[in-house]
Order: C-alpha cells, then structure tokens, then sequence
C-alpha cells in the first residue's frame, strides 16, 4: 500500500502531506445496508467523516462477501467482523488487528419453539439447531463444547442444521431453534405472526459466552505505516461520533440508512426497530476495547474441547494505539 501511495505521489509530483489516497478511506460492511451499521452512514450523512479530511467510501456485504478475504485482497482499508471470525482468520494467517470495539454486547441468540420440549441447555440434545456458518459458527460450536453436547446429532447430541440468512427453518419446522439476532431475525419471526409466548429464547450474553461483535479491522502491516494510523485515528473518532448520534437519533438514525439502502428492501419499520436494538448494544461503548470483554471472547473460543476455534491465545491481535489517539 505505501508503495502504491508513494508511486501515486511522485507521478503526480506530489510531495507529502498532500499524498494520494491519504484522506481516502474504504470500509467493508459485513452484511447488507441496514442500522447495524448506522454509525457509518450517519458519520458520511451528518459530515462527521468530511470535518475529518476523510473521503469514505461503505461497501455493503451479503451473504457471497467474505470481509476478511476483501481486506486481504486490498479491496478495503478496514472491515467490520465479529473476533471469533477475525481470529480464526488471523490463526490461520491473515494479520488482521482489531483497532476499536465499538459494540459492548452481543446481540446473538437462538430462538426455539417452546412446544418443542426446549427449557433449557439441558433439553437441547437430540434437537436441530439453524446455525449461521461462514465464521458466524464459532460462537456456537464453542458454547456446545463447554456443555459437553455433540453437534453430529443424534440423542446425545444436537443436530446443526446450516442456516441460511433468514428465519424459514424455524417457520417452517425444520429447526427447533435457530440462531437470531436481537435486532433483526427475532423481529422477522414475531413479523411472521409468532407470539412471544410461543418462544423461547437464550442470549449468548445470559449463557456466559458472548464474544465481540461487528468490531473494526485493519491489516497488521498497515498499521506500521504512519499515514494509515493517521487516517484510521480520524476515521474512529469520526465513526464513534457517528454512533453516539445514532444511538441518541435513532427514527433519523433509521432514515439515514434508508437513503442509502441503493436495493430498496429494507423498511422504515424494521429499520427503527433495529436502530432501537442496535443502540442497546453499542451503549457503553466509545470505540476503545475492554481488555476484559477481549479475554472473555478469547476464553470462550479456547474452550473449544478437542476441536476449538484457535489452538492457541492470540498474539498483537488487538492494538489501543488508535483508539488512544482518537479519543484522548
């Protein structure tokens, strides 16, 4: 990237600090348009990003959009990923740093159907359980090892199905529970005309193995080029200004997403409801990472039994450098 930088500067015979690309910063979303990323949005909308000397570009995700190999391929600057992704990945040896946190709770959970016999953990073995993959497993397949159940099926154990992105195995009783978010599936499924008091639910948080969420990424070796620190210091601090506004705006919050939903298929309704959830899990955050809230993730995903996420606790896979700067 410094080469590219420097190559772009002396052929525009440009001498620093006007480099090129220096203001211009690309952020990989992990999912589609919608309030799980207001922040962003509201920091391009409300100009937070432009007070900043920042040029931002959003990438929408999807379900065929892997963040981490976008960021590999040099497609982004930064992305947005859950840790047990992001580690995984760097375990496997993509150098990527996490450089602000700026979701304190997780907002994942399974949904069951409570005439399924489902009251607790204890009632999960010999169940079929809708599990989201592509990195959003690990949480999972962590949890049922710390409770000792299998996930290859049968009665003492629990059979995983692969979920895709939306509620239907539950609907349409292929899965007696299926995994949710607090901010959007669970709201599709009371959509679809279910009543609260046919569900029941377990949050992560509640079961001791929340893992962090939606955090922001950046490659290692960037990290040692100055200009980039520069740049993301700027670009968290105007992110988090984005958010706390979000979380204090939440209709115009919404409303700023719609607008840059380019699909068209997100609504207003569900837009608002899930810029109210959202809010609930960035609350307490100012973008720095909790040393704790890492180790407990870290915990969790070690507690994998004979088969965990990382073999190993990480190494230089967070950095408060960013952050230090941003906020103080």
């Amino acid at each position: 990237m410094k080469k590219l930088m420097t190559a772009a500067a002396l052929a525009a015979g440009l001498s620093s600090p006007a480099i090129a690309g220096e203001n211009d910063v690309t952020l990989q979303l992990q999912w589609v348009t919608q309030a799980q990323f207001a922040g962003y949005y509201v920091a391009l909308d409300q100009g937070f990003y432009e007070a900043e000397g920042l040029d931002v570009t959003i990438l929408p995700g999807g379900p065929d959009i892997a963040p981490p190999q976008v960021l590999a391929g040099g497609g982004a600057d930064v992305m947005l990923n859950w840790m047990p992704s992001a580690l995984a990945a760097r375990e496997k040896g993509l150098p990527v740093v996490n450089i602000a946190q700026p979701f304190k709770t997780s907002g994942l959970m399974l949904t069951c159907w409570k005439d399924s016999g489902i009251e607790s953990v204890a009632d999960f073995p010999g169940k079929t359980i809708g599990v989201w993959f592509f990195g959003n497993e690990y949480p999972f397949l962590s949890w049922m090892a710390q409770e000792g159940i299998p996930t290859e099926g049968g009665e003492d154990g629990v059979t995983v199905l692969k979920q895709g992105f939306n509620v239907d195995p539950l609907l349409q009783r292929q899965a007696d529970c299926i995994s949710t978010m607090t901010y959007n599936e669970y709201g599709q499924v009371l959509d679809a005309g279910v009543s609260p008091d046919e569900l029941i639910t377990f949050m992560y948080e509640d079961q001791g193995v929340a893992t962090l969420e939606d955090g922001i990424y950046a490659l290692e070796e960037n990290l040692e080029d100055p200009v980039f620190v520069d740049k993301m210091v700027r670009f968290v601090r105007a992110s988090m200004e984005g958010w706390k506004w979000a979380e204090e705006n939440p209709e115009a919050a919404a409303g700023i997403v719609l607008d840059n939903d380019e699909t068209g298929a997100q609504t207003e309704a569900a837009q608002v409801r899930m810029m109210g959830e959202i809010a609930k899990l960035t609350a307490g955050s100012n973008g720095a990472l909790d040393p704790a809230d890492y180790q407990r993730t870290v915990d969790t995903l070690l507690a994998g039994g004979s088969d965990p996420v990382i073999s190993a606790e990480p190494v230089g896979a967070w950095t408060s450098i960013i952050t230090d700067a941003a906020l103080n």
